[in-house]
């Protein structure tokens, strides 16, 4: 049990150790899920939101959600805890406004879903927490749940 709990807070200690953290004001919003932030120094930053995927502009609710996430972040200063870089080269992480988990606040308002796929070992609190926001938005039939069966943006994408 001691090597275990032992390996564990090593896990965990080498994945913060990895993790970057970026400040800046949001510049724009170009969907549910992907914003522009600029930094102290001017720099601009690609973000995308880790562990969610939103409806595409053209699916039902993909401009709800763009506008969703817009009304909650535009022009405002975020805190971007990230770990990578995508294909796209965009920086990929949970954005906060204030202590405000925004990844999970676009589940919970029904716009947008949990992306199990692309949602980094081990299952963390913050996954579990996606997952019952979703449940929760699912049940109470809030934004793209509204529907009763709404195409996940990754199955629209390989169709499209």
């Amino acid at each position: 049990m001691t090597k275990l709990l032992f390996s564990s807070l090593l896990l965990l200690f080498s994945f913060c150790a990895n993790a970057d953290e970026l400040t800046g004001r949001v510049v724009d919003v170009s969907s549910g899920d992907n914003i522009t932030i600029v930094d102290a120094t001017n720099t601009e930053f690609k973000v995308r939101l880790s562990g969610i995927d939103a409806p595409e502009k053209q699916q039902p609710f993909g401009m709800e959600s763009k506008k969703s996430l817009s009304d909650l972040i535009n022009g405002k200063e975020v805190t971007v805890n990230w770990i990578k870089r995508d294909y796209h080269k965009r920086v990929v992480g949970k954005v906060l406004l204030k202590k405000v988990d925004v990844n999970l606040e676009q589940v919970k308002r029904g716009m947008a879903w949990v992306f199990k796929h692309f949602m980094d070992d081990p299952y963390s609190q913050d996954q579990a927490d996606y997952v019952d926001a979703q449940e929760e938005a699912e049940n109470r039939h809030l934004g793209l749940w509204t529907q009763s069966d709404p195409i996940p943006p990754w199955e629209y994408r390989r169709h499209d």
